[in-house]
Parts: C-alpha cells; sequence; structure tokens
C-alpha cells in the first residue's frame, strides 16, 4: 500500500514522495488510507541530499585523478528517499548502483 511522506523545502514549501507502507511503518495508524500524508521528515530535503556529496565528490575526484583522464565524465545513481534516513544511494541488489560513462576525445 502507498502512502505519502512530506520532505520540507529550505524555502518554505514542502516535497512529496510515495512510499510502500513498510518503509512507514512507524509513521502509520490504522485509520490512514492509500495516499495519505502519514509522516513529515525533520530534515529538510536539501540536508537530505546532502548527505549524498562525499560520496559523489570522492567518485568524481578519482576518477579526474586517472592517468589519462578522460574529458567527460557521466556519474548515474538512484536515490532512496526514507523518512527516517533521508537520502541515501538506492541499490539495485546488495551492492550500490552506479552507471558511470567516461568519453575522451581525440586531439
Amino acid at each position: 500500500m502507498k502512502r505519502i511522506i512530506d520532505y520540507p523545502l529550505e524555502n518554505g514549501g514542502t516535497l512529496k514522495f510515495e512510499i510502500e507502507a513498510a518503509e512507514a511503518s512507524s509513521a502509520l495508524r490504522g485509520d490512514q488510507k492509500p495516499g495519505q500524508v502519514v509522516a513529515k521528515t525533520q530534515q529538510s530535503f536539501e540536508a537530505s541530499l546532502e548527505k549524498l556529496k562525499p560520496a559523489s565528490e570522492v567518485l568524481i575526484g578519482k576518477l579526474r585523478g586517472l592517468t589519462d583522464a578522460p574529458n567527460e565524465i557521466e556519474v548515474e545513481f538512484g536515490i532512496k528517499m526514507s523518512a527516517e534516513a533521508g537520502a541515501f544511494i538506492a541499490a539495485a541488489s546488495a551492492e550500490a548502483n552506479y552507471k558511470v560513462t567516461l568519453k575522451w576525445s581525440k586531439k
């Protein structure tokens, strides 16, 4: 069953995220209906995303530091949102889910 979590924005707005009921079990009450807001996070959306910066910066820094550094680096990963944990990198399995594309241009 789907439920909704509100993430406050630093500018005063709110983002809503749809989650599975199992992910919001601590916030659920028996009288709530599917699609109803079940929780509002204490952490802003921006603060939640801030947690992703260190991993992203290390990955890009290491790729830029290659002996034959690419002209372009593209990194793609899924972000999972949680009322308790904020933002984190979603995994397709037990490993982190990154797709990396490196491009070199002939000179």
